[in-house]
């Protein structure tokens, strides 16, 4: 793909700055030399933390090859957002350095930069709604099938940087964990737990601060870890769409770092499944992804250290989730209580030692 010496225009601050045709032509031209855009026309804009909105484009003389019409920006452009810019920094990151090298199925970005200074993150890719995928989450149904192609693309992730010296020396992808348990905890773990949101918990397991302290010797235990890869972070099921091909593709980058594969594995398997789809298939889902590894050139963990990560790793989720508070309370109670359960399954506290 062509490029230029174009240089590129502020990272916007706004959305309705990154909707000028005049920023995007400037924008997108240090990888499409010789586009002009002329027209846009505004999409659904979906705001949380970070803002998503859909757009189209129409360009003079046509569009470039290689670029669609049908474009996505992402960015932290309201009040509340602002505050958590920071985290589109990790994102960009990774589209910039890691996702073509990894080969692992997610958005095409078109665009990601990093503002100077304030750390805001903004990344433009491909509308894959417009190309026929669907986005979920936890109340989307998702099959043992579907969770064994997700668990192939988390392998791919993990083998492609499996100890490797560059990830190794990347300070942007550091452990973040202790940095999530500092942000958060017994008080938004409890107000969630004593909620109806936390209905579907475990009676054994559902005590804020030994979870806030199971969570303090994970981070601890997966700080220096070996072996380690770079890790999503965030695997649940609402982080995955399936494209135009019903195929498990994953988003929302914002906690990718380095880490142990376990942290997207166990946590991706059981808050993919309903409990009873986990307890009946989470071994065989299991060696499908430790073949996978094997696969890919990668020696992989033994059973009994495999069986251990699946033990640990549900942890992360749980805890995630745990002092959630901006998503939807339907989303919410259904990923603590299949975390919570696999947590209460696998004896995960006493797997910390907690």
């Amino acid at each position: 793909m062509a490029t230029s010496n174009r240089q590129q225009p502020p990272v916007p601050r706004t959305l309705t700055d990154l909707l000028s045709p005049e920023w995007l032509t400037q924008a997108l031209g240090a990888r499409f030399p010789d586009i002009r855009i002329t027209g846009l026309t505004p999409g659904p804009v979906v705001s949380r933390i970070s803002t998503n909105a859909r757009f189209h484009i129409e360009c003079d003389g046509g569009l470039p090859p290689g670029l669609s019409p049908d474009l996505c920006g992402k960015g932290y452009f309201t009040e509340s957002g602002w505050s958590n810019r920071h985290a589109g920094t990790f994102e960009v990151l990774f589209y910039q350095r890691l996702a073509a090298q990894t080969g692992i199925r997610t958005l095409r970005n078109v665009y990601a930069e990093v503002e100077d200074g304030t750390g805001h993150g903004v990344v433009i890719t491909e509308d894959v709604v417009a190309q026929g995928a669907r986005f979920l989450d936890a109340t989307s149904e998702y099959t043992p099938d579907l969770t064994a192609d997700s668990l192939s693309q988390l392998a791919t992730l993990h083998a492609a940087t499996w100890g490797s010296p560059t990830v190794g020396a990347a300070e942007w992808l550091d452990s973040r964990l202790d940095f999530i348990r500092n942000v958060r905890g017994v008080k938004e773990i409890r107000g969630n737990f004593e909620s109806e949101i936390g209905a579907g918990v475990p009676a054994e397991v559902r005590d804020a601060e030994r979870l806030f302290d199971a969570y303090r010797a994970l981070a601890e235990r997966t700080s220096t870890a070996e072996p380690w890869s770079v890790v999503h972070g965030d695997a649940h099921v609402g982080n995955l769409y399936l494209d135009g091909d019903g195929r498990p593709s994953f988003l929302d980058w914002q906690l990718t770092q380095r880490g142990p594969w376990y942290l997207d594995v166990a946590y991706h398997i059981a808050s993919a499944l309903t409990v009873e789809d986990r307890r009946t298939t989470e071994k065989d889902l299991l060696r499908h992804y430790l073949e996978q590894l094997r696969i890919a050139g990668v020696d992989a963990p033994t059973w009994d250290e495999a069986w251990l990560g699946m033990r640990l790793g549900v942890l992360h989720g749980f805890y995630l989730w745990g002092i959630t508070l901006k998503v939807a309370p339907a989303i919410t109670t259904m990923l603590e209580h299949r975390l919570g359960t696999a947590v209460a399954d696998h004896e995960s506290y006493a797997a910390v030692g907690v």
